[in-house]
């Protein structure tokens, strides 16, 4: 992890509601400013909440004016900021995705590969298999969710250069442990550092568990939410923490 000190933004998304979301936002990255975070990474879908059968209404773009303040904060704080958002596509159906905020002021993207059950009703998946990003010279690999499942997808981030793998998740109570599990032993098996950002709670349809959670490239558990609730989730190959973030 090269002394890089990343953190897993815990967050609840109030569905729909971008304004309130970006708002939200914004407290989390001033808490991982504080905390001397590099990069900070938001569940899936952040700044809608998980609701697939509205992406095309919600869509956005990396240059949406909406986005100011995140895009100041990450220059202002030297912070890679990759928020979950449907991504709009000039092609068809909207991609569920993310958009990294660069401290240089430019964004990058990446859209969900391995799409989860009816998802394809209402997304795309993206073609390219791994996306890895610069954050302070070291390799991040960007995942969402269901991508997990499926270990080509982490080995084509090992194969890329990644040492560090990044997914911002929707996960339930009742496939939280198979998640954990996985990701663990992703750890151990690539040599890489895994950071896990889930919902605090319900978002959409679904009842999240939290437990966001960062893991050393040895598969040793860093640090780890208890449970559910708004925190931040941050750690270096030193040490990590559990910080309450008061939204």
């Amino acid at each position: 992890m090269s002394g890089l000190r990343i953190a897993a933004a815990q967050s609840h998304s109030v569905d729909g509601d971008i304004a309130a979301n970006l708002a939200r936002h914004l407290l989390f990255i001033e808490a991982a400013a504080q905390a001397k975070t590099g990069l900070l990474v938001f569940p899936e879908l952040s700044l809608t909440g998980y609701l697939p059968q509205q992406l095309a209404e919600l869509a956005v773009t990396p240059d949406d004016p909406r986005f100011a303040d995140i895009r100041a904060a990450a220059a202002c704080h030297g912070m890679t900021i990759v928020v979950g958002a449907p991504l709009a596509s000039a092609a068809g159906k909207p991609h569920i995705g993310v958009i990294a905020f660069h401290p240089g002021g430019h964004t990058s993207t990446y859209r969900k590969h391995f799409l989860y059950q009816d998802e394809e009703r209402y997304a795309a998946p993206g073609s390219a298999i791994s996306q890895v990003i610069d954050v302070r010279a070291v390799p991040v690999a960007l995942a969402v969710c269901y991508d997990v499942r499926d270990q080509r997808h982490p080995h084509a981030a090992v194969m890329a250069g990644a040492t560090i793998y990044a997914a911002g998740s929707v996960v339930t109570p009742g496939g939280i442990e198979q998640e954990l599990a996985t990701l663990r032993h992703y750890a151990s098996l690539f040599s890489m550092g895994i950071l896990f950002a889930n919902h605090a709670r319900r978002t959409g349809a679904f009842d999240c568990a939290g437990r966001s959670s960062i893991w050393l490239p040895d598969g040793q558990l860093l640090v780890q939410a208890p449970g559910q609730g708004e925190c931040l989730v941050t750690g270096d190959e030193d040490n990590g923490a559990v910080i309450a973030v008061a939204t």
